[in-house]
Order: C-alpha cells, then structure tokens, then sequence
C-alpha cells in the first residue's frame, strides 16, 4: 500500500475580522490626492456592463476587480447576468496631527478607520502651489510618520482601559480564564507604546496572541498598502526625488509592504478618454494605468480570493477568504453543496482557453492522463493536465 500522506500544513490565523465584505479605506493627510483617487477607482470601472456597480454612500463604493478569466468567460457564455468579485472602497477625509486626540474632527475619521479592514495610504509627492499642503511644504516621509503615529496613539489610548478592566478582574479578582488575555495585552502594550511600534510589524504573534488582536481590531495591526502620487510629469518619466526615500522608510519600519507610485492627474485624465484614445496615449507616453494593480493588490491584501461558476444564465465571482477548503467554498454557492461535497474537478483557465471548451478539455486532460499511467509522459507534458482533486 502507498505510505499515507501527511497532513497538510496547517494554515497560519490571520490577524483581522472573519468575512468575505471586508473594506479598504483611502487614508492621508488633507490635500494629498485622496478624493481625486477615489473619484477614479470608482468611475474608472463603471461602464456599462450588466453587473451590479453602486455607489454604497457619498464615500463608499463597490469597485469590480479586473480579472482577464472573468472577461473571457462572460465572452464565451454571454451569460444574462454577470457578477464581479468587487473590492470595497472607503473615501475617509484627510487626518492631521493630533486627530487621536480630537484635532480636525479626528475622532470620527479614526473610527472610520476602525469600520475598514486594510488601509490603502496615500501620500503626496507632488508641488502645486494651488493646493497648500496642510503641513505648509511637501514631505511625504514626514507625513507618512504623522499618519502612522496618529494610528499608534489611538491604540496607545484603547489599550490602557483594556488592560485596567482585565487588570482588576484577573489579577486582583483572580480570574485565571482571563490571566493568559491580560498577559497578552501586556506584551502588545510593551510592542505599541513602549517600543513605539504598530501591531503588524510584528511577525512572530501566535496564535492565542492573534486571537486576542481580533478581539481588539487595533489600528496599527491593519495591512498598509503605500500609494505615492505623483504629478503627470513625474510618473510618466518614472522619476521623483522621494520614490527612493519613501522606499528606504517602508523597507525599514514596514518590510513587505507595497509602494505603488501613481498620479491622480493621470489618472482622471485616462478617465475622460475613450478606449481607443487611452490606449494611444499610454502608447505615445511609454506608460501605463496603474489601477488595476491598486485594486488587485488592496483585494489581495484583505486576504481575499475568489474562484468562478460560469454558464449561459450567468458568470459569477465568488468571494472567499485565503485558505478556505473546497467543500466551504462550496457552500458560499449553496450550504447544500458544502453539506453533501464529494470532489471538485478542477481545470487549468488556459487549458479550457486553449482547448475551446470544457469537454475539449476534459478530453485532453483523460489523454495525457492514460499515457502517464503508462509512464511514458514526459515532465514537459505535464503542463497540460488538468487536476482532479479529491477531498
């Protein structure tokens, strides 16, 4: 009998809210590009397409996730009804110094922050004397620190009463339940006021440590994605002389995260051309939209994924966190389907492409599959086989 398989490596919690409607909220000092940026995002994706877009408030929206699968699929079946995977998008008005303690109405955008699962960050790298930089001068560094300490004291300020109340019922109360809870807390107080440092710049939390910080939700523990906006001029050149400083800053304090170079005057300028016309600039300009990239990388950084069911009534995206099992995604489609889930069979997208259809590729996958029971398959061939997953 062939050895049993291990088991699969068990995946790693991830710090922040369970669910599949999870937000990104655009955060920044005042006059940084934000609302330019958001105005975009929101339009940019709103042809006329049979999907259901909407703007959910004044400063909330539903973004589709470009997908090049999902375009061909709708192609292929023209289906009646198409459905995107969508990433939520939060306009939240500009922070300034202080706002943790009320400054600029900052306790109300900072519990904007708190309702929105990741943080696209924007920063201003551009000068413009038409629009005064809250700060009186352009420093994008400067303001990136003031963003993220404004977020490090509002947790500086939650943490204390949390750890008062356990304080009194663990420790002079005695309840030992919550003991391992408090001396978490302490451990997050040393990293977020003593060491003066966000949630998740710390890699090594484990997994009673995560379960504590998804009671909590902190500020500082949210994915960051750095946006850095540029003037036209600068990013189409692809130079500026803060690109290099901001880098070196992420790097140090925020290792892995993205710096995605834009220009919002780009941006809605490509916005009031129609396709033909984009496409000739971008070509005569050598450069390109970096918008897909954006809403890519803010639906990767929730943490979500998706995977498609596709026919002639309609071609659909559904929206599932990382690491979830087949027979869960399943039950997104019907709790029937995960309640009796056999196997799923899955294909390659290129192979269905390539091979026109879904029996076309289920042909070759039986092929390829016959002669590799006969040990004759070459690993080069192997490319082409479709995967037939059982669970």
């Amino acid at each position: 009998m062939p050895p049993k398989k291990g088991e699969a490596p068990k995946q790693p919690p991830l710090i922040g809210r369970f669910g599949t409607s999870l937000k990104i909220g655009i955060v920044g000092l005042p006059n940084v590009g934000k609302s330019t940026f958001f105005n975009v995002l929101t339009k940019s994706q709103a042809a006329a397409e049979n999907f259901p877009f909407c703007t959910i408030d004044p400063n909330e929206s539903r973004v589709p996730v470009p997908d090049e699968r999902y375009d061909f699929l709708c192609q292929y079946h023209k289906p009646a009804s198409k459905v995107p995977a969508f990433l939520n998008v939060v306009d939240i008005a500009g922070l300034v110094k202080g706002a943790h303690s009320g400054q600029g109405l900052g306790n109300a955008f900072l519990s904007h922050i708190n309702a929105c699962d990741a943080i696209f960050h924007m920063t201003r790298s551009f000068d413009d004397e038409d629009i005064i930089h809250v700060e009186g001068n352009v420093d994008p560094v400067r303001d990136i620190e003031i963003i993220h300490e404004e977020l490090r004291l509002k947790d500086e300020e939650m943490i204390a009463p949390i750890i008062d109340k356990l304080e009194k019922v663990a420790v002079r109360g005695g309840d030992k339940k919550l003991k391992p809870e408090y001396d978490i807390m302490l451990k997050i107080k040393n990293w977020v006021v003593e060491e003066k440092k966000h949630v998740r710049f710390y890699h090594d939390w484990n997994d009673k440590e995560i379960d504590v910080l998804n009671k909590y939700l902190f500020l500082t523990s949210k994915p960051m994605i750095y946006l850095v906006n540029l003037s036209e001029k600068d990013y189409i050149r692809k130079k500026n002389k803060w690109l290099a400083k901001i880098k070196e800053w992420v790097d140090a304090h925020d290792p892995g995260a993205l710096v995605i170079p834009l220009s919002g005057a780009f941006e809605s300028k490509l916005l009031d051309m129609e396709e033909e016309e984009k496409i000739k600039c971008c070509e005569e300009q050598k450069t390109q939209s970096v918008l897909t990239k954006i809403i890519k990388a803010g639906y990767a950084a929730l943490q979500l994924e998706y995977f498609f069911t596709a026919g002639p009534d309609e071609v659909r995206a559904w929206t599932i966190r990382k690491g979830t099992k087949a027979p869960q995604a399943a039950g997104k489609i019907h709790t029937d389907f995960e309640k009796g889930f056999i196997m799923a069979e899955v294909m390659k997208f290129s192979d269905f492409k390539e091979e026109g259809s879904e029996s076309a590729a289920k042909v070759c996958f039986y092929i390829l599959k016959k002669i590799k029971e006969c040990h004759y398959i070459c690993l080069g061939a192997v490319m082409y086989v479709n995967i037939i997953v059982y669970i």
